[in-house]
């Protein structure tokens, strides 16, 4: 499993599926939540709603409706609480749990936002941290995702990718 990072709009991506930084509702919200939706249009938040939820860890799919990408994987992560709550195994489950999903789907290209580091307020170093493990572990299973991109929204975010090793 090839493993990149790039600054990008995941909105624009034309990969199998994008990840949603989803809320426990799948309802519509602000960051890359929001920016997801409304590139969907609505039948993403009508499909999400008939999913009835999905608890922090866990992630569920949809189609991608309006989206370049075929499905939207929404991966519920944790609110930061200093990070004693849980965080990093709630967080590196999120990942995990979407990874899981694109596997079942025969899906072969995967890009991630950084979850849980928007209004979550997860520091998106220890954050990334995370991410990268979560992913490199499932990378070491056979499967058929060919690569995941983790696409990142601002410089300082993509310079962590890079310093966890991720190329860009």
């Amino acid at each position: 499993m090839e493993l990149v990072a790039r600054m990008v709009d995941i909105t624009t991506l034309r990969v199998d599926a994008i990840v949603n930084a989803a809320n426990e509702m799948l309802a519509p919200g602000g960051g890359v939540c929001g920016a997801i939706h409304a590139t969907a249009g609505p039948e993403l938040a009508a499909a999400c709603a008939a999913l009835g939820g999905c608890p922090t860890g866990q992630a569920r799919i949809t189609p991608g409706f309006r989206l370049a990408a075929k499905h939207v994987i929404h991966a519920v992560g944790p609110f930061w609480r200093g990070g004693t709550g849980g965080e990093p195994e709630l967080l590196a489950s999120a990942y995990r749990s979407a990874l899981r999903l694109a596997q079942e789907h025969q899906l072969a290209t995967v890009a991630f936002p950084a979850i849980s580091t928007g209004i979550f307020g997860y520091p998106f170093q220890a954050a990334t941290k995370v991410a990268v493990t979560a992913v490199q572990t499932a990378a070491a299973s056979p499967g058929s995702v060919r690569q995941v991109t983790f696409a990142c929204f601002t410089s300082d975010v993509l310079q962590a990718y890079r310093d966890e090793g991720i190329r860009g």
